[in-house]
């Protein structure tokens, strides 16, 4: 009996050494995440329709990121549609061509001879022997070549008649009204220059002469009701 009692002790240590000591009574979670299952899935969107097929074994943490949706298209700016012309040709841009150079002004005549044997064809059923010259007056830009560009600013009337007395400024000024006339009833599109232009009258008896110069548009401001004599004294007047 007292060699039983100390063998029996000593497997009763050993078994209390060997026995886990401090060991929590909840369970250790074995992972950190779940594993969740991905079906396929057919996404519709404005590009068209893809099809997302899941793998079977993959795994995905519950922590991935939410996922956005796929991105619409966004309209950006182009060049303009230009439709083509009625003979199927695309229409193009004209440039304007560059200038040659500098140039000088100075004062500058162009004969109308198309205007001027009209108008004097137009004068002469009044009086056979009545001469008129017709001109366009000016600038001429001169390059240095010597080579010029003529602008137009008015067309101007040279006018001769013959008359029995130039004291009377009736009779001058009846000639006067009666030309205008013509002048006037000139088509628009024959005259050249942005400006109204100038009427120079030369009344002719024998070898004596009287001239009267003005601007059209100082003629049609004239008041009505004046006598034709009134009409010559007005324009008689230098301004």
């Amino acid at each position: 009996m007292q060699r039983i009692f100390p063998t029996l002790l000593f497997w009763i240590l050993i078994l209390c050494a060997c026995s886990p000591s401090g060991l929590s009574s909840q369970a250790v979670p074995t992972a950190s995440t779940q594993a969740i299952a991905i079906p396929t899935e057919i996404v519709f969107s404005e590009v068209g329709v893809a099809t997302i097929a899941s793998p079977s074994e993959d795994i995905i943490p519950v922590s991935t990121s939410e996922i956005l949706p796929l991105p619409k298209l966004i309209a950006t700016l182009s060049t303009p549609h230009i439709d083509p012309g009625p003979d199927g040709e695309m229409p193009t841009i004209e440039t304007i061509p560059p200038t040659v150079g500098n140039c000088g002004y100075q004062w500058a005549y162009r004969d109308l001879p198309e205007l001027t044997t009209q108008f004097q064809a137009s004068l002469q059923t009044l009086q056979p022997e009545a001469q008129a010259n017709v001109f366009a007056f000016g600038e001429d830009c001169v390059y240095a070549d010597g080579t010029a560009t003529f602008l137009a600013m008015e067309t101007d009337f040279n006018i001769t008649v013959q008359v029995s007395d130039l004291s009377n400024e009736t009779e001058l000024g009846e000639w006067i009204v009666k030309i205008m006339q013509m002048v006037e009833s000139i088509p628009k599109e024959s005259i050249v220059g942005p400006r109204p232009g100038r009427v120079s009258f030369r009344f002719q008896s024998g070898s004596d002469q009287k001239a009267v110069t003005f601007y059209i548009d100082r003629y049609q401001a004239l008041p009505s009701g004046l006598s034709s004599a009134e009409i010559y004294q007005t324009l008689q007047i230098p301004q």
